[in-house]
C-alpha cells in the first residue's frame, strides 16, 4: 500500500506528457520549456544520425556548435519586433501563434535539419534530412522546399555576423534530391562590404559525390535606427 502512495504522489507531481511542439511551464519555477527540434527523433535516418553525431565530436574542442532550433524563440522575437516591426503591423496576438516555417510540420513529414556552425570560418553546415510533404515531381524534393532551406541556412549563417535579411538569392539546380534522403548544406561568408554579406552555398551528397544545388545569397544587415515597413 505504501508503494502504491508513493507511486500516486509521484504521477501528481509530474509534469504533463508533452506532446510534439508543445510548451509546458514548471510548477515550482513557472519556467517555460520550448522542445529543440535540431536534436534526433524516431523519424531521422541512419545517414542523419551517424553525421550528426560526427559533428557533435567537432564540438568538443569549441570549433563548431550546434545552434538550438525552436518553432518559436519569444526572446528573439520579441526583441525583432521591438526594433523593427512596425507597430501597426505588429498585432500580439495573432504573432504570439506565428511559427517557424521550417518548424512547423510534424516529424518527419517536413524539414529535418540540424546546424553547426565555425565561427571562425564563418561557415554553417546544415545536414538536412527531406520528408514526404515537400515533394515536387514524384519522388523527389520540390525546388521550392530546397530553395527555402537553403535561404534558411545562409540566412542563419549571416545572421551569425548580426541581423540580416534576405536581399538575393541565386540558385543553380544541379541534380534532383531524392525525397527522404540526406543531403549536407555547406555555407560560408565570402566577403563583407559595409551591411553587405555575402555567402556561397553548395548542396552534396553524404558521400560528396553528387553535387545537388549551388547557390550564393546577397543579405543586408538591418538599421537598428529604421524599422522595417
Amino acid at each position: 500500500m505504501l508503494r502504491s502512495c508513493a507511486a500516486r504522489l509521484r504521477t501528481l507531481g509530474a509534469p504533463p506528457a508533452r506532446r510534439p511542439g508543445l510548451v509546458w511551464r514548471l510548477f515550482s519555477s513557472e519556467k517555460v520549456i520550448h522542445k529543440d527540434y535540431g536534436l534526433p527523433n524516431p523519424s531521422w535516418s541512419k545517414d542523419l544520425r551517424l553525421l550528426f553525431d560526427q559533428f557533435m565530436k567537432k564540438c568538443e574542442d569549441g570549433s563548431w556548435k550546434r545552434l538550438p532550433s525552436y518553432r518559436q524563440n519569444p526572446q528573439i522575437f520579441k526583441d525583432f519586433q521591438t526594433r523593427f516591426v512596425d507597430p501597426r503591423f505588429a498585432k500580439e496576438e495573432q504573432m504570439s501563434k506565428a511559427q517557424q516555417f521550417t518548424r512547423s510540420f510534424e516529424e518527419g513529414l517536413g524539414f529535418e535539419y540540424v546546424m553547426f556552425y565555425n565561427k571562425a570560418e564563418k561557415r554553417m553546415v546544415c545536414l538536412f534530412q527531406s520528408g514526404l510533404h515537400l515533394q515536387g515531381v514524384p519522388g523527389y524534393v520540390h525546388g521550392g522546399a530546397i530553395a527555402t532551406i537553403i535561404d534558411v541556412t545562409t540566412g542563419t549563417c549571416a545572421i551569425a555576423e548580426g541581423i540580416a535579411m534576405t536581399a538575393n538569392l541565386n540558385i543553380d539546380y544541379k541534380k534532383p534530391i531524392p525525397l527522404c534522403s540526406v543531403v549536407v548544406i555547406n555555407c560560408q561568408i565570402t566577403k563583407t562590404e559595409g551591411r553587405k554579406l555575402f555567402v556561397s552555398c553548395a548542396v552534396q551528397s553524404v558521400d560528396e559525390k553528387t553535387l545537388h544545388t549551388e547557390a550564393t545569397a546577397l543579405f543586408i544587415k538591418l538599421d537598428p535606427d529604421k524599422r522595417l515597413t
